[in-house]
């Protein structure tokens, strides 16, 4: 039977199942359950014996007869079930599913059990094991390795358990293994010894022997991440190939006036790097779709306003985008800054604009009477239009969504496209979300910036830190103390960073003490005062939740202090630390916690107290947290795998992208006859998935 066929129609499911299938694990087709993959598998040729049974972090697996099963009473109930062997007895334990467990489970049977000892009480017992019949049915299945899958509360309950699962595939093989057509090239098949698609998939459930079952995974894995990067890279060659009548090929007076007479510094070696890979693109006649990253004070506010002044000297305008009006402000205010003698007209445009004053800036844009534009999502209004938008530079580019993006510029020639982060990224997770841009790193600080220091401290020494704020702010310092944002609710978010404030105060009294409070309820304008009364030095504490992440510039301020530290992720607390350091002065960033931090916690500490590398951060990041969570709200969905996983698939992934390049440098079009059937798989995939980066 063919793939796209219902899963009601396959033996053993029905209506009702279809459902419950569709419901729990969004498989609704032949297709799905066929991609529906163990994530474990039990190994039926090792039995242990009772007596050999000890408290360890691993899995086995015993057979034994049931002897007496009870449930107790009152608070806490849980079904307590003895089982025994030749060599002994031994405790099961559930605390959840009560009724189904006394329903499957009978006295005087044989049952497998798998699980993990563990120490419950004084005595080594298993606490919610899987268990099944021991019959020859359950021990023929599925030979020598059981897959196990993935399951729910709801499935459970519904009598479609692990074995059911293993009956339906069993049976969709049976029917479909004729139906399932090879993906990949007889050439990337044979180079890599790769094995054909059929044998993958039926040893990726039922395999014989631990080879298949490594070698199986091995070509399912690739072929998911060879087909996402052969899609981002056909992408690129196409943005790569497309032509740009913005062609900035001068270097004019307002370029030279900037590195002649404003810097009071030399550039780094990385970013001179940088601003040549820019300015090659920008010349080349084709659209340019470059990602710019660096760390925290890395200096790439200053390649920016070379590229913007690059495209200002070949009369075009341009447009920078922020995330938030905060940064949008620090941006405007920055850049007014390094060109105040220019000839420039630059304009800000956010949410908070008057319509008034608004309304006169949108009709300058449209007039061309504005070269820069720097702003928020204001700026991609439908209202707003461009005379002869040339350059587009998007910072922390992760915040926006592709559909915002694209608004900037419509149908319209589009303009080159330069997007930054200040959140290093590691490399896979760079190849898997911006794969289509062409990537330039800074990867050098300025000379001399002094590192900054980072303690955990616990609670207990919150005197300390108190007297660390005092003796920094006697010595004219400023202090920021950051809050997090509590189960993601301005509400609590509110109340919990209230409680420090008043805390604060009454250590810091006034007037000896200044001390400013920011926060996600305060309206725009009233942030603004609360910023710019501790820019100019009128507050010596500003007491905030991490609305301060990104967009505040004051090199007097030499300590953070972030309470509950272990409520934020690594990149988080990298970019909250780098709220200091930019002075001259010796910084430091002090994490408190309590006593109770997570193992994951504490390793977030580690890091951060170990390393002032963002790059470093973020390759641990990826490792402890996985890319979704890594990438947030905006970009969830964009690496949801069935099997591959880029944090551990590493190696992978590099060999995934060579042969990806290698194929569309030899057959670009894919219209040689041994690529058929990849070109097949990837036209089928573009109808499904990957849409996502149209523009980045």
């Amino acid at each position: 039977m063919k793939l796209d066929t219902s899963i009601e129609y396959l033996k053993g499911v029905g209506p009702r199942r279809a459902e419950i299938l569709n419901k729990e694990l969004q498989i609704s087709t032949f297709y799905d359950l066929l991609n529906f993959f163990p994530y474990r598998y039990l190994d039926k040729t090792k039995l242990y014996k009772i007596k050999d049974v000890k408290n360890t972090e691993s899995y086995i697996q015993f057979v034994g007869k049931i002897t007496s099963i009870y449930q107790t009473q009152g608070k806490g109930k849980r079904i307590i079930v003895k089982i025994k062997d030749e060599t002994g007895s031994i405790d099961l334990i559930w605390f959840k599913g009560l009724n189904w467990i006394k329903e499957f489970l009978k006295k005087d049977q044989e049952y497998i059990v798998f699980g993990k000892p563990v120490n419950f009480f004084g005595k080594i017992n298993f606490v919610h094991p899987e268990v099944e019949h021991n019959n020859k049915e359950n021990n023929n299945l599925s030979g020598k390795f059981a897959p196990i899958y993935p399951s729910t509360e709801k499935l459970a309950k519904s009598g479609i358990t692990n074995k059911v699962i293993q009956k339906l595939i069993s049976n969709l093989l049976s029917v479909s293994i004729n139906n399932i057509t090879e993906t990949l090239s007889e050439n990337i098949i044979s180079k890599h010894k790769i094995y054909n698609i059929k044998k993958a998939y039926q040893n990726i459930h039922f395999p014989i022997n631990n080879n298949d079952l490594k070698k199986s995974i091995f070509r399912l894995k690739f072929e998911e991440l060879f087909f996402l990067q052969l899609q981002l890279l056909f992408m690129k060659t196409k943005k790569n190939k497309k032509k740009s009548t913005f062609n900035f090929i001068d270097i004019g007076d307002n370029v030279n006036k900037l590195y002649k007479e404003c810097l009071d510094f030399d550039l780094t070696n990385a970013q001179k790097k940088v601003i040549k890979e820019i300015r090659k693109d920008l010349k080349s006649g084709y659209q340019m779709n470059r990602l710019l990253q660096g760390d925290v004070g890395c200096g790439k506010t200053i390649v920016a306003l070379f590229i913007l002044l690059i495209a200002i000297d070949n009369k075009c305008q341009v447009c920078l985008m922020a995330p938030t009006e905060i940064l949008a402000r620090q941006h405007y205010k920055t850049i007014k800054q390094y060109l105040s003698g220019f000839d420039i007209k630059i304009e800000l445009l956010t949410g908070s604009i008057k319509p008034k004053e608004k309304e006169s800036i949108i009709n300058d844009l449209k007039t061309n009477n504005i070269d820069l534009i720097i702003g928020t999502h204001a700026v991609i209004q439908k209202n707003v239009s461009f005379n002869n938008l040339g350059l587009v530079i998007i910072d922390e580019q992760h915040k926006f969504g592709v559909e915002q993006r694209g608004r900037l510029w419509g149908n319209i020639n589009p303009p080159h496209v330069l997007v930054m982060t200040a959140t290093p990224i590691p490399r896979t997770l760079s190849m898997t979300i911006y794969g289509d841009l062409d990537v330039s790193i800074i990867d050098e600080l300025p000379p001399g910036r002094k590192k900054i220091k980072t303690y955990h401290w616990l609670d207990t020494k919150r005197l300390k830190m108190f007297n660390h704020i005092k003796k920094e702010i006697s010595n004219g310092r400023q202090i920021y103390i950051v809050y997090p944002l509590i189960n993601e609710s301005e509400k609590m978010d509110y109340k919990d960073l209230m409680d420090g404030y008043k805390s604060i105060q009454r250590e810091f009294p006034s007037p000896e003490y200044n001390i400013s409070v920011v926060h996600g309820q305060m309206k725009p304008q009233d942030k603004d005062i609360e910023m710019a009364r501790f820019v100019e030095n009128k507050t010596q504490i500003m007491v905030a939740t991490n609305v301060i992440e990104v967009g505040v510039d004051v090199p007097n301020a030499s300590t953070i202090i972030i309470e509950s530290a272990n409520k934020f992720g690594l990149s988080q607390l990298h970019q909250l630390r780098g709220r200091v350091g930019r002075g001259d002065s010796q910084a430091y960033c002090i994490l408190m916690t309590n006593y109770q931090v997570s193992e994951n916690g504490i390793k977030r500490m580690q890091t951060m107290t170990q390393t002032n590398d963002g790059f470093k951060i973020a390759e641990a990041d990826l490792q402890l947290r996985g890319p979704g969570n890594m990438l947030g709200k905006e970009q969830s969905g964009i690496i949801n795998f069935n099997i591959a996983n880029i944090v551990k698939d590493q190696a992978l992934l590099m060999l995934a992208r060579e042969v990806a390049k290698k194929l569309i440098k030899e057959d670009y079009s894919l219209s040689k006859y041994e690529n058929k059937n990849i070109k097949v798989t990837l036209n089928q995939i573009r109808k499904t998935k990957y849409k996502w980066s149209r523009i980045s």
